[in-house]
């Protein structure tokens, strides 16, 4: 308790620094506007707009935020990057504008570089590497990059994290966390927005960046899935020498996939990586269920002979099977415009609550998709559809999942990309034969047979324990009733299992 009050003054302690920064930026006029503030907060955010605004404030919130949160340091930066994520709770305006979240700061001095670099293989530098470069090529709020080449000649990127990055990310999570708890507590309205929940994920993903070596999992895991795809590449790992705050990976040389200008004179065809980028999105998420969450144009590149490359694997996403049957199914019916079917799902996936109408559910949806979904299939953008619908959760008391969250701000990501390749591009329409196709597969009856062998499995060999419990009980001295057959016991659990694979085919 006393731990807890303790952060709620510190967080108190830093908040005239925060209003600042908010204040001149224009972001305090535009909290103003949140009709789930008291109406007292409102007027002194209105008050400290007009006496602290700049003039060279922005007018859209968005822009106006994003500014805000770089001059208040890396990890507001990262908050803002997650909330990104957030459609939900941010509304998918404010959402597409933090995506645009400019992640850049000063390196730090290359001395400090090399000395952490020999901190981290534990020798002088140079038994490692025979040339290190001390110019940065990208600096971040977590980490910089530098390039280099091994003693066997091969040419590498050295990802290394910022000096007491782990300690200044703490500090900042800490705060945040009590500025939800003190924004729930001054606006009760708050909590149903789960501002706390939200913090907690940025937790969890800010503990995932903090430490390489699960980055240098996730790009080994990523490539295993690709690794017999065409039109795509994921670089290697030296996972020897990589360590928690150092990672060694192969060194791309490539062009930016929104550099289209360089890309048609170096002589690419552009409809090629459209294809190839649309494909590799639909097998990432859908077939693999595993995916590269950061696909901004910085973190992929095209080279020579067009294959592409993703770099910077720090926040990857995963999705169960019934995860990626349930976004199939539904942006299909999206793409049908068949909003009664949307709604149906959502109610078949335990996402509405039992005194939520479907119908009044299925109006809704309607209501914000149908401007978006009736201009041209090409201009449609899934991804702000998306955000659309899960923002209806709010009003609808629906738990969007976390990664549903981070998939829906990946699908800005990917269309973003794919129009600036090509303004015509339907990536949509690329991989809905592959969606339906998948689904046809994967929810088939060969599909479940699988899965019913698997659950007959695990019920075998349960069968055991249950004859040995049935044991035991026979060998005590009174017993309260006679016991069941575990025959019975496996013979029901049998049924069952054949009953729920007929209930799903259908």
């Amino acid at each position: 308790m006393a731990k807890r009050s303790l952060s709620m003054i510190r967080a108190l302690m830093r908040l005239p620094h925060i209003a600042w920064h908010l204040g001149r930026a224009g972001v305090l006029g535009h909290v103003a506007q949140i009709t789930l503030l008291p109406s007292w907060l409102r007027h002194c955010c209105q008050l400290l707009d007009k006496a602290v605004r700049s003039k060279s404030a922005v007018n859209d919130a968005g822009g106006a935020l994003c500014q805000a949160l770089v001059r208040l340091g890396p990890g507001f930066i990262k908050f803002g990057q997650a909330l990104s994520t957030r459609a939900d709770l941010i509304g998918p305006e404010l959402g597409q504008s933090l995506t645009m979240l400019q992640d850049r700061l000063p390196p730090f001095a290359a001395a400090r570089a090399r000395q952490m670099v020999a901190k981290q293989i534990g020798q002088p530098i140079e038994t490692l590497f025979s040339q290190f470069d001390d110019a940065a090529v990208a600096a971040a709020s977590i980490a910089q990059v530098h390039r280099a080449t091994l003693c066997d000649g091969r040419e590498v990127a050295v990802k290394l994290l910022r000096p007491d990055i782990e300690k200044h990310m703490l500090a900042d999570t800490a705060l945040f966390y009590s500025l939800a708890q003190i924004l729930q507590w001054l606006a009760p309205g708050l909590r149903r927005l789960h501002l706390v929940t939200a913090v907690k994920q940025f937790k969890q993903l800010s503990e995932m960046e903090l430490d390489l070596r699960l980055e240098a999992a996730a790009a080994g895991r990523l490539a295993d899935n690709m690794r017999d795809d065409e039109g795509i590449y994921v670089p290697w790992v030296d996972l020897e020498n990589s360590t928690k705050g150092m990672l060694i990976i192969e060194w791309i040389d490539g062009i930016r996939i929104d550099d289209v200008d360089r890309l048609t004179k170096a002589g690419h065809d552009i409809g090629k990586i459209t294809e190839f980028a649309a494909r590799s999105f639909f097998n990432q998420v859908f077939r693999d269920g595993y995916f590269h969450a950061d696909m901004h144009p910085g973190n992929i590149f095209v080279r020579a002979d067009g294959t592409l490359v993703p770099i910077d694997f720090g926040i990857m996403g995963y999705l169960d099977f019934q995860d990626r049957l349930f976004l199939a199914r539904l942006l299909s019916a999206m793409l049908d415009r068949d909003y009664d079917m949307v709604a149906k799902l959502h109610k078949e996936a335990g996402m509405l609550g039992e005194g939520v109408s479907v119908h009044q559910f299925s109006q809704s949806v309607r209501a914000v998709a149908d401007p978006v979904m009736g201009k041209p299939l090409g201009e449609v953008s899934l991804g702000v559809v998306l955000g659309q619908i899960f923002q209806l959760a709010t009003r609808f008391e629906i738990e969007v999942q976390p990664q549903y969250n981070l998939l829906q701000k990946t699908m800005m990501m990917a269309e973003g990309v794919a129009r600036q390749l090509n303004p015509k591009a339907d990536m949509w329409q690329l991989a809905r034969p592959m969606a339906e196709s998948w689904m046809r597969h994967e929810a088939g009856v060969k599909k479940r047979a699988e899965q019913l062998v698997d659950e007959l499995i695990q019920i075998m060999a349960r069968v055991p324990k249950l004859l040995s419990a049935f044991e035991a009980a026979q060998q005590r001295p009174i017993a309260p009733s006679p016991p069941t057959w575990p025959g019975r016991i496996a013979l029901l659990a049998l049924l069952l299992a054949i009953a729920s694979f007929f209930t799903n085919i259908h």
